[in-house]
């Protein structure tokens, strides 16, 4: 039986997807895809859950608000867990805390308790997303970063997508609070995750000896955080304010019925995976910033069907289309992320940049509504969105990328 050097094996691990490897995608995939449904559940019940609690729609869209607001102190915390325990024990603590408190939210007795568990239930989720991009990055091959950067993102999706179709099922049958109960599902990832996936190389290569010197490291590496943080709060601004309103959108201002409505959400969810894998795969071929860029381009182009179509079967193109943009975009970026960021606080950094990008955009829902009031629905999602690709294309083209980057090799000290 021929022996490799080590060199030879290394090569090897580099071109090929080991069990390993498909057990850790696999699992930071699942835990992203069922964070996203349990989000996107309160999408598709804005009208009853006003009707339940008896207060406006407007309130509960503010919920929406509160999750997105609380999910950078997730990020932080999860984050600093991972960079200093391991990935793996901190993504099955970070899936069973937001699993129960998402069970908890079909229990709840009042708007108050609701909105309370909502800001919880953003600890969660703010979680979820460092930890699983910087495992899943970490532990598969440098040539197969951007495909499965672009399957990792596209469980964002898929829980979209999954949440339409509880909402087209689940809701019609047994009621608003069984929705939040199907989010019991992610406490059985902590078992696969404790029994197939296993840690980081990379993190056991550049563990920091404690939280100061976690902390020391993002400072030293402040500008690239500002960067981030930047280019992350133009990317919420791209995706929640094409998703989140999306289906009051078309129910109220289109009058498309409520299952019409789940349908079409389906589709559009389909597209988005579609796009993530898609430019993920080319984000290898033409690099990340070009990826996203043209992906950008497309979710440009195609606005004025998806705000203006006239009829069902122009607005599911136009929904399929720029969803395949928005999350074309979106799919490059846990490996853009993860190789922009210093090696021994990619738990941390990573996701504390996304999430206080969501941060500052946790607002746009709120004001695409308000805008709403004064424009009309279509031309206040279409002309806040225009401005978002323009600035957001502006952060990209300025910004630097590290496509191939080495996490095993010795750590640099640049900012």
């Amino acid at each position: 039986m021929m022996a490799h050097s080590s060199q030879e094996k290394t090569a090897i691990e580099g071109t090929f997807l080991g069990g390993s490897h498909w057990h850790t995608v696999l699992a930071c995939f699942l835990g992203w895809t069922l964070d996203a449904f349990d989000f996107f559940v309160v999408v598709f019940l804005v009208g009853t859950l006003a009707d339940s609690f008896h207060v406006s729609k407007a309130e509960i869209i503010w919920t929406l608000t509160a999750t997105l607001a609380t999910r950078p102190a997730g990020a932080f915390i999860f984050g600093l867990f991972a960079d200093r325990y391991g990935r793996r024990i901190s993504l099955m603590v970070n899936v069973l805390f937001y699993s129960i408190i998402e069970v908890f939210c079909g229990f709840a007795p009042s708007f108050t308790v609701f909105i309370i568990l909502r800001a919880l239930y953003g600890l969660g989720m703010g979680g979820e997303w460092g930890i699983g991009a910087s495992l899943a990055m970490e532990s598969v091959p440098r040539r197969w970063r951007g495909v499965l950067s672009g399957v990792l993102q596209s469980g964002y999706s898929v829980g979209y997508l999954l949440a339409a179709v509880a909402a087209r099922f689940v809701l019609p049958m047994w009621g608003w609070r069984a929705m939040f109960f199907l989010g019991a599902a992610p406490a059985l990832l902590a078992l696969y995750i404790r029994a197939g996936v296993p840690e980081s190389k990379a993190w056991l290569t550049h563990r920091e000896p404690d939280v100061r010197a976690i902390l020391r490291t993002v400072g030293r590496h402040w500008k690239i955080f500002l960067y981030l943080v930047l280019m992350m709060t133009m990317m919420m601004f791209l995706s929640h304010g094409t998703q989140d309103l999306y289906p009051d959108f078309l129910r109220t201002a289109r009058n498309i019925k409520a299952s019409t409505v789940s349908d079409l959400a389906v589709l559009y969810n389909i597209g988005a995976i579609t796009g993530a894998i898609f430019f993920g795969y080319l984000s290898e071929r033409v690099g990340r910033r070009r990826s996203m860029l043209g992906a950008f381009g497309l979710a440009l182009v195609v606005i004025p069907l998806w705000a203006f179509g006239g009829t069902v079967g122009i607005l599911a193109v136009a929904a399929f289309l720029m969803q395949m943009g928005v999350q074309g975009a979106w799919g490059i970026i846990p490996a853009h992320l993860s190789e922009l960021s210093p090696d021994s606080v990619r738990g941390l950094l990573p996701g504390l940049s996304y999430h206080l990008g969501i941060l500052i955009a946790s607002p746009t829902n709120t004001i695409e509504y308000a805008l709403r009031d004064r424009v009309g629905y279509a031309w206040a999602m279409a002309g806040f969105e225009i401005a978002v690709i323009v600035i957001g294309s502006i952060v990209i083209a300025l910004g630097r990328e590290q496509k191939g980057k080495d996490f095993m090799a010795p750590a640099r000290d640049s900012t």
